[in-house]
Order: structure tokens, then sequence, then C-alpha cells
């Protein structure tokens, strides 16, 4: 009698473990394959996610991602990390938002170490097929911004928010521009929008729990702040990086471009890379899919070889990691409440402003300059919208079309 409900719990056990392995690899696969084929930067990844995510695999709804891009827009670091996190985490616990980041990082990390190493036989800053992937982040972006538009700022109000922030963003391109823009979006839609119909808002499914949440605040916060005083306690170089790489990791807001200049100003007048090997790993970094945080695995190994690269990698991400676990349980309760809901219609419609302001300036700016580009991306846009053709075959479209402008012109 007593062995019945043994076997019977043995059993259960057994599948939920069989099924929490299945979601882990499932949650990796996706992850992997965009970060192999996400080209184009932080915005353009967001396209990316929404197609694989949302579009694809069903694994959350347009408004349960827009929420996770409005939260990640708040807190410093990658935000384009950040929501991929964000995901393998309600899809897996924290295991699948380890899961979700290695398998979105690790390819680019792993192809920008092996450019560290080969940096004195190649040079890929002026190649044809880089332009190609830039055009071809022109494409994604901007069904990416249709789409969330669509969705996001429906009507004559939310569209005018969106129109102004992203004038103003233009206008003001700066992180805390940006920061002041969803802020006044929020404020806006909770005394003007308050009174239009609110959608029922679904649970995001986060299974990691306050208590872990706020252990990693206090995490976040003692290294942020330790790290410094350890150093100069105990002053040692692999501490030295740890702390630069942690430092700009916790403070940058406004995406993988932004953390350029904060980089070079910590590893280049430290003598650790010069001014060339800095600009060169730059480069390598626009070729290669995946976040543009990545650059530090580049850095780290130029600095100290391969345990270099790794140990620059995990420090820059390690405070995105600790932001989401502590940002996630507390904002699906405050998301869910009906005033807030109205703040997130101002919030997303200014987040579609900002994504339209990016359209123009990194991604078009920098790769339409001549009437083949723009016919590139038009044959890329068809292909993608009208022919439906998935976004992998986009970047290789791209990427083929971009050789051959330049071996023509």
């Amino acid at each position: 009698m007593t062995q019945r409900p043994d076997t019977k719990s043995s059993s259960t056990a057994a599948q939920a473990k069989e099924h929490s392995k299945s979601s882990l690899l499932e949650i990796l696969g996706a992850s992997t394959k965009l970060g192999l084929t996400a080209f184009g930067g932080p915005i353009a990844h967001l396209g990316y996610f929404r197609d694989e995510y949302v579009n694809r695999r069903k694994w959350l709804d347009e408004k349960s991602y827009a929420d996770l891009v409005a939260l990640c827009q708040f807190l410093p670091g990658p935000a384009s990390s950040q929501v991929g996190i964000s995901i393998g985490m309600m899809r897996g616990g924290m295991l699948g938002g380890i899961a979700s980041w290695i398998g979105f990082t690790l390819p680019s990390a792993l192809a920008l170490m092996i450019f560290a190493y080969a940096l004195k036989n190649y040079d890929v800053s002026n190649a044809g097929w880089l332009h190609g992937l830039m055009i071809a982040a022109v494409v994604v972006v901007t069904q990416a911004v249709w789409g969330m538009a669509r969705s996001l700022a429906p009507d004559r109000t939310r569209g005018t928010i969106a129109i102004l922030a992203a004038i103003i963003t233009l206008l003001w391109p700066s992180a805390y521009g940006q920061l002041i823009v969803i802020a006044a979006a929020g404020l806006f839609g909770r005394f003007f929008l308050a009174k239009s119909e609110i959608p029922e808002t679904p649970h995001l499914g986060i299974s990691i729990s306050r208590r872990p949440a706020v252990v990693a605040w206090i995490l976040f916060c003692g290294l942020l702040i330790g790290l410094p005083l350890l150093h100069a306690v105990f002053p040692s170089h692999w501490l030295a990086v740890f702390d630069s790489f942690f430092r700009v990791g916790s403070l940058v807001f406004g995406g993988g471009h932004v953390v350029l200049p904060m980089i070079q100003a910590e590893v280049v007048p430290s003598g650790w890379l010069t001014d060339s090997q800095f600009l060169a790993g730059y480069g390598a970094a626009q070729a290669v899919p995946g976040p543009l945080f990545t650059f530090s695995a580049y850095l780290g190994t130029v600095m100290n070889g391969w345990t270099g690269g790794m140990v620059a990698l995990i420090a820059m991400f390690l405070p995105s990691f600790l932001l989401v676990t502590g940002a996630l349980p507390f904002w699906d309760a405050i998301r869910r409440r009906p005033n807030f809901q109205s703040v997130l219609k101002g919030i997303n419609a200014a987040v579609v402003g900002i994504l339209l302001a990016a359209l123009f300036n990194p991604v078009w700016l920098k790769a339409i300059h001549t009437p083949y580009d723009f016919c590139l991306a038009i044959a890329a846009f068809g292909l993608l919208m009208l022919w439906k053709l998935p976004p992998w075959v986009i970047v290789l479209f791209s990427a083929a079309g971009g050789a051959l402008i330049s071996m023509f012109s």
C-alpha cells in the first residue's frame, strides 16, 4: 500500500525533471539561433526577439513583450540581452535565464575572441558584406517599428506620443533624454489615458520570488560599491579588470553603442589596449551577431588571452543578471495594477517612438549611403514582409548583396 504513492511521486518527479530539461534545451536552442542570426545592434535585436518569441513560438503575448522592453529600457546595461534573459527566466526560471544568455551571447563572444588572436592577419572594418549586414539591420528594425506601432500606438493619442518621442529623441540624442521621454510619456498616460479601457494583463509567469530578488539587489549594490574598495586594499590586475567591466555594465544607459566610450575610458588610458586595437575590435563587433556588449570578450582576450576574455565577459553581463533578477518579481506585480497599466500604455507608445528614432539614427544613417544600398534594402524588405522569409535568410541575402555592391562600385 505504501509503494504506490512513492512510485507515483517518483514518476511525477521524473516527468517534471524531464520537462525542465526539455525546456532548458528549447530555450538554449531558440536563443542560440538568435545569437547566430541577430545582426544590427540592440534595436534590431528587439525585432528579432519579437519575431521569434512572440510571433513564432508564442512564448508571450505582444503586450507582455512590450512591458519587458519598457522595463529593460529603464535598467542600465544591454537592454536586448536583458529582454532575452527575462524571457528565459519566464520559461525556465533562473537556469532558463542563464541558458538564454549563453545561447544569445556565446556565438559573438567566441567570434570576437578568435578575432582578437587573428587581428594581425585580417581587417574587416571596410568589408562589403559587413555593410550588407547593416542594411539587413535597417530592414529588421523597420519591420519591428511597424509591427509594434500597430499594436502599441494604434490610436491618435498614442500615435502622437510616439511621434513626439521620436522627434525629441532625435533632437536630444542622450540616454538620459530617452529616460526622461519614457517617464514623461508614462506620466501623461497616467492622467490622460487612465479613463480608456485597460485590457486584462496576463501574468509574466516569473518563478523567482521576492526573497532572491532582494538578495540580487544587495549583491548588485555590494559589488558596485565594494569592488573599488577591495581593489584599493588588495591591488590586483584581475580585480581591476573585473571591477572596470562590472562598473561599466552597471552604469551605462542607452544600449550597446553608448558603452563604447565608457569602455575606452577604462582600457585605453590605463595602457591595457592601444587606440588601434580598440578601434579594430569595434569594427569586428559590428560584423558579428548578438549583443555589442560581447566587445568585452575581445578586449579581455587582447589583454589577457582566453581567460581574460571570459572574465571581462562575465563581469560585463553580471550586473544585467542581478538587475533583471531583482526587478522582475516586483515588475510583474506593479504592471498588473490598473493605474500602472495606463502608465505603461504611454510608456509603450514612447518606446515605439524611440525605436523609430533609432531606425533613422544610427541604423539608417550608417547603412544607406547610395541608391544601390537603398535598392538592396527595398529588396530585402520585400523578401521579409511580402514573401515571409525568415530573418536569417534576409541577413545572408543582405551580406551577399553588400559584397556585390562593394565589388562593382
